[in-house]
Order: structure tokens, then C-alpha cells, then sequence
């Protein structure tokens, strides 16, 4: 579908780069010719991850930990890369957090644990990219991944459904005061991609969720890494398309709106045994924290 040198000379700066989604098009940009630098909160999943992708392509990959939730952190990575040598030609904003959870038992801090990540962060890793582009002439491309939710709205997942459509606003918003500089914005909503902790959060403890979402898929199957991979690409390709958000779903919006109505027949019980597992998977990855 592409040229292997498309993104020669491209370096893409990948958040959330280490597992799933960030993984995925990271190296999927890397067979297009582009050098990725992948940030995460997890040095050694980062560090795992930049070696096999540096195996298959030696000396493309690097990681960086930043949370990006912390301004001064953000600036300071970013300016980092520069003072390397290494700027970002690209942008991939992939870091996000979420899971299930009635909307009344939310506390203070679990709401901010999903928009401090999805909304805060993900503008301020676009604003300390785009200033710099702005102000170097260089021009950019940013991708950022939301959700369908923002056309739908969705139950059970209502930080991350204001916060990724926050960013849809942002990326519509930034396409025009943008544009004149040479910067585009985009974004990806995609269906069920399958990822590391996705199920465990959104779905805890169903069966097989995976066949269960491409069987109600109007095409009867789940999202794969080519798909997610081909289609970041071709938005941060050089072609005239900006302001645009795109559903990389198979249709299933169409059909399912937010997709977690079958909860509103949770009672208590389940309930308390879905906040068990999530918490039980959130405290394993804060261990990868260290």
C-alpha cells in the first residue's frame, strides 16, 4: 500500500509508544522508513519494546519516560529531543487511560486519572511540538487517537468520553489556526484492536470479548495492527486532509453506540467484583512503575 521509504528523514514521536496501539503504529512507521521515539510512564516496557524494534531496524527506535501529565516534564522531553539533534517531525498522541465504572461512584481523583492523561496531556505534548514547529517554520502532521464515543456519547466511560471529545475539538480546532503554518491535525477512532489490559479494564472478567465484539462487528471481525498501522500513515503522509476525525471500526459505531449498554443491568455485585479486577491490573502495571 505505501512506498518503503515514505517517512525517510521523519522522525515520529509516539506517546504511549511501549504496548498496544502506540506499539503498533510505531512499528509500523519504522517498515515506512521513519525514525519513532516512543514515551511511556514504564521504563522497562519502553526499553523492551525500543530494543525489539531497534533488532528489526538498528538505530530507529529510542524511549524516553515522561508522564505527561506533568507539564514541566512534557517541555522538558521536548526539549530534550531538540537539544539532541533529534526533533519531532511527527505526532502521534496515543497515551490514554480508562475503565468501567458507574459515573456516581467516580471519585475526584479517578476522574483526573483519565482526563489528566487523555485531556491535559495529550494537549500538552501537541502544544509544546506545535510552538516549536510554528516558530522553526517546519510544518507537522499530528494523529491523535479518540473514540467513537465523541459522535455517540457512551455509559460507564464518561471521563474518557469528555475527555477524547476534548481533543476532537482540539484537533478540529487546530486544523484551522494551524493550517496556515503547515500543520495538520487528525484523528483515529478506532473499534476493538485488541491490546495489553484493554479487556481487563473495559471488560473484566467477560469471556472471550474479543470473539464477542466481532460477532456484533457489521464485518464480522475485530481491528488488527495493519489496520491501525496503515491508516495513522496515511494521515501523517504528505496529502491534503486536515480537521478530519476517522472511525476505524468496521461500521460497529453505526450500530452500537457507545457499546457498553449491557452494564445498565449490573447490579452492586457485579460491580464491586469489576472494580476488584481493574484495581487488581492497575496495581500490577504501577509495580512496572517502579
Amino acid at each position: 500500500m505505501f512506498r518503503d521509504d515514505l517517512f525517510r528523514g521523519a522522525r515520529v514521536l509516539v506517546t504511549g509508544g511501549g504496548t498496544g496501539l502506540g506499539r503498533m503504529m510505531a512499528e509500523r512507521l519504522l517498515a515506512l522508513g521513519a525514525a519513532v521515539e516512543i514515551w511511556g510512564r514504564r521504563g522497562e516496557v519502553l526499553a523492551e519494546a525500543a530494543a525489539a524494534m531497534n533488532a528489526a531496524h538498528p538505530g530507529m527506535a529510542a524511549h524516553r519516560t515522561v508522564d505527561i501529565k506533568d507539564p514541566e516534564a512534557v517541555e522538558a522531553a521536548v526539549a530534550a529531543m531538540w537539544a539532541e539533534g533529534r526533533p519531532a517531525t511527527h505526532l502521534i498522541n496515543n497515551a490514554a487511560g480508562n475503565f468501567v465504572s458507574r459515573t456516581e461512584d467516580l471519585s475526584p481523583r479517578a476522574f483526573h486519572a483519565i482526563a489528566d492523561i487523555v485531556f491535559h496531556g495529550t494537549f500538552q505534548v501537541t502544544q509544546a511540538l506545535g510552538k516549536r514547529w510554528i516558530r522553526e517554520g517546519t510544518g507537522g502532521a499530528v494523529v491523535s487517537i479518540i473514540v467513537t464515543w465523541v459522535r455517540t456519547g457512551a455509559p460507564f466511560v464518561v471521563p474518557s468520553a469528555m475527555s477524547k471529545a476534548g481533543i476532537d475539538a482540539m484537533t478540529k480546532s487546530l486544523a484551522v489556526e494551524w493550517g496556515r503554518h503547515g500543520i495538520r491535525l487528525n484523528a483515529i477512532a478506532p473499534g476493538t484492536i485488541p491490546t495489553e489490559g484493554m479487556f481487563a479494564r473495559l471488560r473484566p472478567g467477560e469471556n472471550d470479548p474479543a470473539a464477542r465484539a466481532a460477532e456484533r462487528n457489521p464485518m464480522r471481525r475485530i481491528g488488527t495492527a495493519q489496520d491501525i498501522g496503515d491508516l495513522a500513515a496515511f494521515l501523517l503522509s504528505p496529502i491534503w486532509i486536515n480537521g478530519e476525525t476517522i472511525a476505524l471500526d468496521g461500521g460497529n459505531w453505526l450500530t452500537a453506540g457507545g457499546g457498553f449498554h449491557d452494564y445498565l443491568a449490573w447490579g452492586d455485585t457485579e460491580w464491586a467484583e469489576a472494580r476488584a479486577r481493574i484495581k487488581a491490573r492497575n496495581e500490577a502495571d504501577r509495580a512496572q512503575r517502579g
